[in-house]
């Protein structure tokens, strides 16, 4: 796969599938002024590559969610990140460009982050320290990020309605709803006529409960991205310092900032981690001394992402 930057098309059709990876090809192609059969002809080129991949899934389970920073004896990082893959209840890998750190998020009972925390990785022989910070609050998360290259007309009219308004109170899932979001999950832009077909169900009831789905927050989509083909090759993540009387403000600038695809409260020794997308490491530095200095940050430690080594629908290890 090459590693030079998509056209501006490519990047604009990606942005245009991060505001609904539902739209019709028809409906995309009329927004951005292009022709439906070469729309859809980069459309599965950028499905071939892997450079773009769709992602349908459920919001996570009421769980503690944990940020866990793991520093690694030199030469283990491969073992024990294929270890942490493995886990269904770890859905975020990163591995310093260093070799000598994971961030992971961990999604678990209580009783379970405590065993893998105490017992199962240092006996893993592979680790020096674990720093386990429970999530407190999520700004802004990696289904939020948007390529900058669309205008607020084009954003606007990609966006479905029902993603808009406040979500409605979410009835209780049935059977046919599983049906549903297990389809969508093999194949997330399948149509309703799909859909229905797979299920047999009638096209209405598939196209009637997949809006409903969407509008109450129990179906999300995420359109995910190579961001080194979308000209954003340095990845860093920030573990920031900031006091309780500023933390919100700070993390609801930093969720606002076009560069930022995830921004966390977490407790313990840090206060905010921060994820963030670069074109280069002059950005990176342009970023901390105009950003990040007017903030009320007390202390920024930027670890520059060597692999991305799991995410949803990615996983490097296998």
């Amino acid at each position: 796969m090459s590693d030079l930057a998509l056209s501006l098309e490519d990047r604009r059709i990606i942005a245009a599938l991060q505001c609904d990876p539902r739209v019709s090809i028809e409906h995309l192609a009329s927004v951005l002024g292009l022709g439906v059969r070469p729309a859809g002809r980069r459309l599965n080129m950028l499905l071939d590559s892997g450079d773009l991949r769709f992602i349908a899934r459920t919001p996570p389970p009421t769980r503690t969610a944990l940020m866990l920073r793991i520093h690694i004896l030199s030469g283990k990082l491969d073992q024990l990140g294929r270890a942490l893959a493995r886990r269904e209840d770890i859905p975020y890998i990163d591995a310093s460009i260093g070799g000598d750190e994971l961030a992971a998020v961990l999604i678990a009972e209580s009783d379970v982050a405590g065993q893998l925390i105490a017992r199962q990785l240092p006996a893993s022989g592979a680790i020096t320290a674990v720093e386990a910070h429970p999530i407190l609050h999520v700004f802004s998360e990696a289904r939020d990020w948007r390529l900058d290259v669309l205008s607020t007309e084009e954003r606007r009219a990609l966006t479905p309605p029902e993603t808009l308004s406040h979500p409605p109170t979410a009835e209780p899932l049935s059977t046919r709803d599983a049906a549903i979001i297990a389809a969508l999950g093999a194949q997330p832009r399948a149509s309703a006529a799909q859909i229905a077909a797979r299920i047999d169900a009638p096209e209405s009831t598939v196209r009637r409960r997949l809006t409903a789905l969407r509008a109450s927050d129990q179906l999300l989509f995420e359109t995910a991205v190579n961001p080194a083909r979308v000209g954003l090759p340095i990845d860093v993540n920030f573990w920031m310092r900031v006091s309780p009387r500023h933390l919100d403000a700070v993390g609801q600038a930093l969720a606002r900032h076009p560069a930022v695809h995830g921004t966390l409260a977490i407790a313990g020794a840090f206060s905010l981690n921060v994820a963030a997308w670069f074109a280069s490491l002059d950005e990176l530095y342009r970023f901390t001394i105009e950003v990040l200095a007017e903030l009320p940050i007390e202390s920024a430690e930027p670890v520059v992402v060597g692999s991305a080594i799991k995410r949803p629908g990615l996983d490097r290890t296998v």
